[in-house]
């Protein structure tokens, strides 16, 4: 007995399986950033970030010039930019390309901020232990960062 040929779904239901998980991987990172680049527009997000922001060598010094609000509408109007390109997939590929690089991009910057933002690490817990915040709300940034290069990948690939 083997599971290829005993297991009710056969090789056109992969297929299928993996067209319905692209478009829902896609509406998910879409969803993802247009919740989150529309909860930038708040104080409650603005004053949220900011711990994990100041504390990044590659952002900290956008507080020297700019207000928590407006780093925060800064992050925003990107990730909702990022939204509008990855809903262009199924239309215009190309711009989704770009929709996919920003996304890799934006999770390859948070997933630092789990080496720079102080009390993500439990030293007494253990060597691998993580706080849930920050720690794990940022561990997460690594799924969504390989689901952006798999939309950037399937962007490439649905070009003419």
């Amino acid at each position: 007995m083997t599971i290829a040929t005993d297991f009710p779904l056969k090789a056109d239901h992969g297929i299928k399986i993996q067209e319905l998980a692209t478009k829902g991987l896609f509406a998910s990172l879409i969803l993802v950033f247009l919740w989150f680049g529309g909860m930038k527009f708040t104080a409650y997000e603005a004053g949220a970030i900011r711990g994990l922001i100041e504390n990044s060598p590659f952002l900290g010094w956008l507080y020297a010039g700019l207000s928590e609000q407006a780093v925060s509408i800064l992050f925003g109007l990107a990730e909702l930019t990022i939204a509008g390109l990855l809903a262009a997939r199924f239309f215009a590929p190309k711009l989704a390309v770009f929709g996919g690089i920003g996304a890799v991009m934006t999770f390859l910057v948070t997933l630092s901020f789990f080496f720079s933002t102080p009390g993500v690490f439990i030293p007494e817990s253990g060597p691998l232990a993580i706080s849930v915040v920050p720690g794990q709300f940022i561990l997460k940034d690594a799924v969504l960062l390989f689901a952006s290069l798999f939309a950037l990948g399937n962007a490439l690939a649905a070009q003419e």
